[in-house]
């Protein structure tokens, strides 16, 4: 196989000695003495080496590889080391191994530790690749995220998830490289669960340094138990710190970045029921020919350098996360070509109330019916998402999801029609300008954005989501500031209209 194809299909980063060794010096100087070790993606065979030089109690080896010259050179490496040790390396595909049979054989404490594929099933799926788990919805998503973005994952989350299980009551350790991020999802799975475990600890290690890339990585410890079960995790800046320089946790099940400053205003916390309801910005997924810059009257530019003369009807002034970021003094020469008021609307009637921008969405269908997305599968052609009444308030206050600073802005009406964002923003629709001033008040405030800091993770791609906005109960933050009747005064005053319905379709 290539070895470029094999890298990406298999996230075959081998692990050096010297870092195995450094991981098993930490778990060492924890007091831990493991009788079996299981390398469960073994590669050339760092950790096997580093287990058996670290840990004079081992017993049983076993290392499961799919690379036949990987299983080559591991065995002419491990032969060389003078150990009483049973070692057993297997040549097999991770996913076919009866691991179950293989734990329950081997005495305790049973140390599972590895470098498992930096890869997601997206990744691999497009490799056509077979080396993946059976497929189902593991993480449990509903609804439209199970067929979108959320429903994609690394697969080490789903081998370190089969592995927290075979050492469900019993003594034993898992400790594994992986993202930051596959480690907190880890973590909360785990945690929701319900599975035995001490506390966990996270050290973070430099994954450009050890292996060329730019991703944050780190070793997640966790060691099983027989009954109780810890729902903390311990953070430590690098393999070398001895205290930890935070601590993360789960509450109300969600997951939480900082404990001591989530204990503080923990009463914030929503029950999901509130009046204030977070939404996302419009999905589209061809921004080169659904974006567009205003030329002149009646003209636009799209993503493809072409003008096109267009009807108004159906563009909109739209902001995106990088004008929200910034903010304002805004710059509204973008428009987004909104072509349905709900998802699932007839589009048909476009070309009746605009024929110029119908011709446009049909000069330019090949990249729109190309769309790789599933929830664009058996709908209207030309068919958004994310799209309501929700989008066309005249007033909003939205946030960037991708930028990584806390920073809520109004946003009103430009030229007598609402501005859309796109589905890198959330945002809550308001009744007018009041309303909208009062909550970006509330939402910018210390304590929101101390909260809301509790349970964000930084590193994370995105890390500001609608799921963690709506856990800030906003009623009870304007009672706490004393901007309750304030904001009850604007949400009693009188609407200000959405955009007028402008087509009816059927």
């Amino acid at each position: 196989m290539n070895k470029i194809k094999q890298r990406a299909e298999y996230g075959d980063w081998q692990t050096p000695i010297n870092l195995a060794k450094e991981v098993c010096a930490v778990l060492a100087s924890r007091g831990f003495k493991p009788a079996s070790v299981i390398e469960p993606t073994f590669g050339k065979g760092s950790f096997l080496m580093a287990a058996l030089e670290t840990f004079p109690t081992l017993t049983h080896a076993i290392g499961v590889e799919i690379d036949k010259g990987y299983v080559r050179t591991a065995k002419g490496i491990l032969s060389q080391i003078k150990t009483s040790c049973q070692i057993e390396l297997i040549e097999a595909d991770f996913f076919q191994v009866d691991w179950l049979k293989i734990t329950k054989s081997l005495p305790e404490p049973i140390l599972i530790i590895g470098n498992p594929p930096w890869v997601t099933n997206a990744e691999l799926t497009s490799l056509g690749s077979t080396n993946l788990p059976y497929k189902s919805n593991f993480q449990n998503h509903r609804g439209i995220d199970a067929i979108t973005g959320k429903s994609n994952f690394d697969i080490s989350e789903w081998m370190l998830l089969q592995a927290i299980s075979w050492i469900a009551n019993r003594q034993a350790m898992l400790a594994m490289l992986c993202k930051t991020g596959v480690a907190r999802k880890l973590l909360l799975k785990t945690w929701q669960n319900k599975r035995s475990i001490k506390t966990s600890s996270i050290y973070r290690i430099d994954a450009s340094l050890h292996f060329g890339v730019s991703v944050d990585a780190c070793l997640i410890v966790i060691p099983s138990a027989t009954h109780s079960q810890n729902t903390n995790c311990r953070v430590y800046d690098s393999l070398n710190q001895k205290k930890p320089s935070s601590l993360i946790g789960y509450k109300e099940n969600q997951i939480i970045s900082n404990v001591r400053i989530f204990n503080r205003h923990k009463h914030l916390m929503s029950s999901g029921n509130g009046e204030y309801n977070w939404r996302s910005g419009i999905k589209h997924d061809c921004s080169k020919v659904m974006e567009l810059k205003e030329e002149e009257k009646g003209f636009y530019r799209n993503g493809l350098g072409e003008i096109a003369e267009l009807e108004t009807d159906f563009l909109y002034p739209m902001l995106k996360s990088s004008d929200i970021a910034k903010g304002p003094p805004f710059d509204f020469s973008k428009r987004m070509l909104v072509t349905q008021q709900h998802v699932g609307e007839n589009t048909g009637c476009i070309r009746y109330i605009a024929p110029k921008t119908w011709r446009y969405l049909n000069e330019y269908s090949a990249l729109l019916d190309k769309r790789a997305s599933s929830i664009y599968h058996n709908r209207a052609r030309f068919s958004i998402f994310g799209v309501g009444d929700y989008s066309f308030a005249s007033w909003k206050v939205a946030i960037s999801g991708f930028y990584k600073f806390l920073n809520f802005t109004p946003i009103g009406p430009f030229r007598g029609k609402p501005v859309v964002l796109d589905d890198t923003c959330y945002f809550i629709s308001c009744d007018n300008e009041g309303q909208a001033n009062c909550l970006g008040e509330l939402l910018n405030s210390k304590v929101a954005k101390e909260f809301l800091s509790s349970l964000i993770f930084w590193d994370a791609k995105r890390p500001i989501t609608m799921d963690l906005l709506r856990c800030l109960d906003i009623a009870a933050l304007a009672q706490e500031l004393k901007l309750d009747a304030k904001l009850y005064k604007y949400h009693s005053a009188a609407h200000t209209p959405l955009q007028p319905v402008l087509f009816e379709c059927f």
